[in-house]
This record gives C-alpha cells, structure tokens and sequence, in this order.
C-alpha cells in the first residue's frame, strides 16, 4: 500500500478481517494459528490474550505480513494485504514491542520521523509531526527531540517507540507485549498514556499480551488464544461474566470479583 491508501490515511481507524487463517512453520507438528476467523471493527482497541506459545504474536504478524499467513486471507478496510508490496503494508501500519528497537545513533526526532522519511513528508510537515507526537507523549520535545536513546529511561524509550509507529498516521497500530519489560508503576503510566492516546486518535490498536488485568484495562474487545485458536471474543465485562470454557474461566478466575470492580474504575483521564 502506498503512503496515501487506507492503512496511512489520519482519518481514523481501519477495518481488520482475518478468514481462515493459519500459520504452520515447517516441521512444526501442529500449526503455530489455526483457522482464525476474527473482524476487528474501525477504531477498536482489540487485545490478543493468552498464555505464552498461544498463537497471538504469531496472529498479530500475519497483519503487517512479517509472517506470511499459510492459509485464509487479511483485508484491511477491504484490500486483502497480499495484494499490497509488503514494504509499503508495513510503512502505512504502525508496530510497537517489547524490545523498542530504537537506532542508537539517531536523535529521539530522528527515531520518530524514518517512516515519514522514508515516504517523502517535507521536511517540515515532519518536524510539526515529531512535535505534536512528543506533546502527545508526554514528553516535551525541546528537552528530548534531540537527545539520544541511551539518554531515556525505560518508560521514554517506550514512549518514544510509540510515537515512532504512529508517525507515518497509520490506521491500525500493532502492539506485541510493549510495555512487559518496565516495572509495574511505569507500566500503569504507559497504559493509561496508550489508553489517552487512542481515545485521541481512534485508530484501530491490536495489542498482544498475556496479562489479564491489562488486557481488562485496555481493551474494547477481548480476543481470548488458546493453542493456535480463537476461544472466545467479547467485551472485558463478557469475557469475565460469561467465560465461554474452563480454560477461559481459568484464566481470567483468579480475583474474577475483584477484577470485575475494577472495570466500573475508568482509566485515569489526565
């Protein structure tokens, strides 16, 4: 997809459809994602949940193409992806993980602005993009857009991860367990800043976790994995009142009471 298709147009979240899809690495026994069915509607906050090895990061990369789905088909606001140059798919769909992957050697605004780079922005439509992204972090940009990543703690490296992958205005942004290697404070803090950041733009998030409570605080829809397959979708409240088999009723069990008074608590709206 080029720079001025759906998955880079600002105007909001895309659609996600996934027909059938499943991914069997070779000489893997049983496949890795088996016949999903999911639709992911525009400007949903759609979290991945399961255990470690259940399929969601897998399913998560069949979206932007870096796994290359074995069966089935992917449309994004109706264009099945494969019709699409990879390259150009992945420049018009934002990806956070864990790992943040900033350059070493690049400034934070030179870190946030490589996709527009790459696509051609003019120069200053890129720098008004780097200082509106840094405003929306939190961050602000004439104390951090010319610092380097050594110099950002955990928490501003993540958030400036983010600001990367929103930078090109992409429609959908995937997120693969961002915020698992900070510590519990920070992790609250980024929750709500991807939470405020969402509610701001409306673009369509699907986030990867294995955590229950951040899957509860986050999500608009949950899409419960177990072993390669989609077990149960539905909003947080459905998902705890109305789990769909014991291994849903396992996961989620444990403070279920709990759990559910903390839905009726919003995020902190800041």
């Amino acid at each position: 997809m080029t720079s001025s298709s759906s998955t880079a147009s600002p105007n909001g979240g895309a659609r996600v459809e996934l027909d059938d899809v499943g991914v069997r690495y070779p000489n893997a026994p049983l496949p890795a994602v088996d016949g999903v069915d999911l639709t992911i509607e525009s400007g949903t906050f759609a979290v991945l949940l399961g255990p470690s090895g259940c399929g969601k990061s897998t399913l998560l990369r069949t979206i932007n193409r870096l796994v290359e789905p074995t069966t089935g088909t992917i449309r994004i606001d109706g264009v099945e992806i494969r019709d699409c140059d990879a390259t150009e798919l992945r420049r018009g769909i934002g990806y956070v993980i864990q790992a943040v992957g900033l350059f070493p050697h690049y400034t934070v605004a030179e870190n946030v602005s490589v996709v527009p780079r790459l696509l051609g922005w003019e120069r200053e439509r890129i720098e008004r993009r780097v200082d509106d992204l840094l405003r929306m972090i939190r961050l602000d940009p004439a104390r951090y857009r010319n610092r380097r990543p050594r110099e950002l703690s955990g928490g501003e490296a993540q958030r400036v991860g983010v600001a990367r992958a929103l930078a090109a205005e992409p429609r959908v942004l995937l997120m693969d367990e961002p915020f698992a290697a900070v510590d519990a404070i920070v992790r609250a803090s980024l929750q709500d800043e991807i939470a405020r950041v969402h509610r701001e733009l409306g673009t369509t998030i699907v986030f990867v976790t294995h955590d229950v409570d951040e899957a509860l605080r986050l999500a608009d829809r949950i899409v419960v994995m177990n072993a390669g397959h989609v077990v149960q979708t539905g909003s947080p409240a459905e998902v705890l009142e109305h789990p769909a088999d014991d291994f849903v009723r396992d996961l989620v069990g444990v403070d279920a009471e709990t759990r559910r008074l903390a839905l009726e608590r919003p995020l902190i709206q800041r």
